[in-house]
């Protein structure tokens, strides 16, 4: 435990939801529900316009939309999410080298180990001036709680939400905790707290005076231990930099259970792909492949493939997760598949190319006796085709081949421009048609049009900047203390959430 607050909580207000505000101007003051969209979607975050008709993350989407049924429901775009977590991440990284990064919204900072704060004063500078800073760059809000443990920066960070700031002073924890909820400490989910409640203990304080003994005596030694020391507000764990990913991995829900055999096993080969597309992104390899098929009453079966040496090939990730899948009984339907790969490196095992090229070859074979075979009415084109094939109609380009506008499945809330009315964004589609609001970050409120899916000068689109004239921080944080205009707030005032 720190005697100075040195321990900053960064918390994204309502991110996503945020960010679909920020980035769409008719959106905001609106509610906003981001999530998976089919009948079995869960909402990720809502905007807090939404959170007033009692729609939050993990509810069912359905639910949602019964509660809050004029909201805009959007699906997540993650390469923009992302993008704006780089961007914040990057400025907590000039505050201190020890940033401990929990999702793309959420991270701790050591302050002291960046030696820009060893008080309450200098800590709430860096505090106000970090959300200055984000709002400067990513045009979006967070909430900052700064104590002298993580534990506390949490649970500070949460109190002042939305944008606001809290400093718990070293020395207070006790007294602040007391009347608070028993679910507001980690680890104390819905059993525990049921648990607790039975037992006559709903808030801190109770917990702080049944003592250690009746802790363990309810809820066993290391769990009842550890309750007890957080109850009095003591917690020592420090900020621990970002450490290397274990493993990367894609899954998708299917709104339908799947029961064609030949349909899943083509699911899973897409899966490897981007998990091996994410994989190079990273710039790793891995070496064991692991299947995760979960099936129509919910149980979920996970197999794994550990291969000679680390790669990064789709074709030897692909046909793992093949190999896997002939081990699984699929029948009676699936509705969740995912493939990963873990046992990261920096390298990848020649000798795994080969089993690639020796893969390759024996499809390309494969292929060419088929073509032996074709009868006379129906002669070989020529050419030799190749496992993957391009979708009918698609039109090679220099990055690839790109999707007909037939085929093409716009998704609500996804970029899009159009050759004539420029940027926009997909409001919805159906019966062959799709409606698109054209609007730019930090303009007016654009206007609505509806067009044919195929429409020939619609295209899919990247996201724009959720700025388009960011503010200028590159020599933050050198001179924190002076660049602030106002007086220095007093030592142990607190910013109103």
């Amino acid at each position: 435990m720190r005697a100075a607050p040195t321990i900053l909580h960064l918390d994204m207000d309502a991110f996503y939801a945020s960010a679909e505000q920020a980035s769409k101007p008719s959106l905001r003051g609106r509610p906003v529900v981001v999530g998976g969209l089919g009948m079995r979607g869960v909402v990720a975050t809502a905007s807090y316009e939404a959170r007033r008709f009692g729609v939050h993350s993990a509810m069912p989407m359905a639910q949602a939309r019964r509660m809050a049924p004029n909201a805009a429901y959007l699906v997540p775009r993650f390469s923009l999410y992302r993008t704006v977590s780089e961007q914040v991440m990057e400025l907590l990284g000039r505050l201190s080298p020890l940033v401990e990064p929990l999702s793309l919204d959420e991270a701790f900072v050591d302050l002291e180990a960046g030696g820009v704060a060893d008080d309450s004063v200098t800590a709430r500078l860096v505090g106000e001036q970090l959300r200055t800073v984000i709002r400067g760059v990513t045009g979006l809000s967070a909430s900052v709680g700064l104590a002298g443990s993580k534990m506390l920066a949490k649970i500070a960070s949460e109190e002042a939400k939305p944008d606001g700031l809290l400093l718990i002073e070293p020395g207070t924890e006790r007294e602040l905790l007391a009347p608070m909820s028993v679910r507001t400490l980690p680890g104390v989910g819905p059993a525990t707290g049921d648990h607790l409640r039975r037992a006559g203990m709903t808030v801190v304080r109770d917990l702080a005076e049944a003592g250690e003994a009746e802790l363990v005596r309810l809820l066993g030694k290391a769990h009842g231990v550890a309750l007890h020391r957080m109850a009095l507000g003591y917690d020592d764990r420090p900020v621990v930099a970002e450490r290397d990913a274990k493993s990367v991995s894609v899954e998708d829900t299917f709104d339908v259970d799947l029961h064609d055999r030949v349909r899943v096993r083509t699911e899973v080969e897409r899966l490897a792909d981007r998990c091996v597309h994410r994989l190079r992104g990273a710039g790793r390899s891995g070496r064991t492949v692991v299947l995760k098929v979960r099936r129509y009453d919910f149980s979920t079966l996970t197999r794994s493939e550990t291969l000679r040496g680390p790669t990064d090939d789709p074709t030897v990730v692909r046909e793992a997760a093949a190999r896997l899948l002939e081990a699984v009984d699929t029948t009676g339907g699936v509705r969740l598949l995912g493939v990963g790969v873990t046992g990261l490196a920096d390298f990848t095992q020649e000798d795994l190319f080969a089993q690639a090229a020796d893969a390759r070859q024996a499809a390309e074979a494969q292929v060419a006796a088929r073509a032996q075979q074709t009868t006379a009415d129906e002669p070989a084109s020529g050419t030799t085709p190749v496992p993957d094939e391009p979708p009918a109609g698609a039109e090679e380009t220099a990055h690839g081949y790109a999707t007909p506008p037939a085929a093409r499945h716009w998704q609500a809330g996804h970029d899009v421009r159009h050759d004539v009315h420029g940027h926009g964004w997909v409001q919805g589609s159906g019966v062959g048609r799709v409606t698109v609001r054209f609007e730019e970050p930090g303009m007016p409120p654009g206007r609505v049009r509806t067009f044919r899916i195929d429409d020939p000068e619609l295209h899919p689109a990247d996201p724009l900047p959720l700025v388009r004239d960011p503010v200028d921080y590159s020599s933050w944080p050198a001179s924190l203390p002076k660049s602030l205009s106002g007086p220095v707030p007093p030592e142990g005032a607190e910013s109103s959430p």
